[in-house]
């Protein structure tokens, strides 16, 4: 007979959060800290975080990071960028060799801003044309992964243990008012630098626990408008879902919440609300866009976090709060280590989005 201790039942994936409303900035310690107590959640085949605010000095220029396989992908990542971008800087991002982190590729970043004149020929607004442009260079480019592109924030991660990744990106050196954070444990697909989370798209990123069932209908629906989902990994699809329904439908947070994790219709048949009848009126326009299957999610954006969980709470997800400070993990133990005396502990009911906004005018 197995006593308790005998047996590993992973709860798979481990997320966390945190942001200074006031719009503070913060060094990346106690988000990598926080990842320490929910190890058991990971196995090493994944660990990323996303910081906001952390490029002040280029805040009007989208920082493009990306990973090569080769110099020669590095050559013709280059030559594309140059055909309609000004590179305002490119570097190589600044990491620490340690043998926990292996098989480490070319890790570069790119400070561009898009040229106006290729936006006049093309018609295209400056989010939509970078959009397009890193869509082309992960699908087309071998060897090239764009897996950052948004302005004043950046996106890192690697296959390891997320602990490790911290120590690996030097993140103690970077300071930002918002941090998410991701720690692997893959059931279904591969471990490799470009399936860690999190998953961005310009200033949107993704931090996920859980499995997405309707990945095969949410990827149809999103490719039919130029999404190319090529990582390998369902999470994927909930960045570009988000980029989709914020930037290009003009929904709201509270809106996109309703579409991707919408009420039953049940129980919308029994609510004679305008709010239930808005809500029935996003699940008719984007069915497809409904994620089923156990989740919780931090999305990150340019002044804000939001989490949220599937309808049925499949997933856990606590947050928490303490002056001007907001916390979210899968498990309490991450947030006590990030502030021992957080206040206002609970857990969101599924389906209901916890939204966090820094305070106008203070990044």
């Amino acid at each position: 007979m197995l006593k308790e201790g005998q047996v590993r039942i992973p709860s798979g994936c481990a997320i966390s959060a945190m942001i200074s409303t006031d719009g503070n900035l913060m060094t990346g310690e106690k988000i990598i800290k926080s990842m320490i107590p929910m190890r058991d959640r990971s196995n090493g085949l994944g660990g990323g975080f996303a910081a906001y605010g952390i490029y002040p000095e280029f805040r009007e220029f989208y920082a493009f990071h990306v990973f090569f396989d080769s110099p020669d992908a590095k050559v013709e990542c280059e030559r594309y960028l140059k055909e309609g971008f000004e590179i305002i800087k490119s570097e190589e991002i600044p990491i620490r060799k340690i043998p926990e982190i292996t098989d480490v590729p070319i890790i570069w970043r790119y400070f561009v801003s898009p040229m106006s004149s290729v936006l006049s020929r093309l018609q295209l607004d400056e989010k939509e044309f970078v959009a397009r442009c890193v869509m082309k260079l992960n699908s087309h480019f071998r060897g090239t992964y764009v897996f950052s592109s948004g302005k004043n924030m950046g996106a890192f991660k690697a296959v390891g243990f997320p602990e490790d990744v911290g120590r690996f990106y030097r993140l103690e050196e970077y300071k930002a008012y918002a941090w998410t954070a991701h720690g692997r444990y893959p059931t279904n697909t591969p471990g490799w630098w470009g399936g860690a989370h999190p998953f961005s798209i310009l200033d949107y990123s993704v931090v996920h626990n859980g499995e997405i069932s309707s990945y095969d209908a949410n990827r149809r629906f999103i490719e039919m408008f130029g999404y190319k989902c090529t990582l390998q990994t369902d999470t994927e699809v909930i960045a570009y879902i988000a980029d989709y329904l914020l930037r290009r439908q003009g929904l709201t947070l509270q809106e996109m919440a309703w579409v991707v994790s919408a009420p039953f219709w049940s129980v919308l048949d029994k609510q004679k609300t305008k709010e239930a009848e808005q809500i029935s009126f996003l699940r008719k326009v984007f069915p497809s866009l409904l994620l089923t299957g156990p989740f919780s999610i931090v999305l990150g954006f340019s002044g804000g976090i939001m989490a949220l969980n599937d309808r049925a709470k499949l997933r856990s997800m606590v947050v928490a709060e303490r002056g001007d400070m907001h916390f979210i993990a899968s498990e309490e133990a991450a947030i006590r280590v990030m502030e021992p005396e957080a206040e206002n502990v609970y857990a969101p009911i599924g389906g209901e989005p916890v939204i966090l906004r820094v305070k106008e005018g203070a990044f």
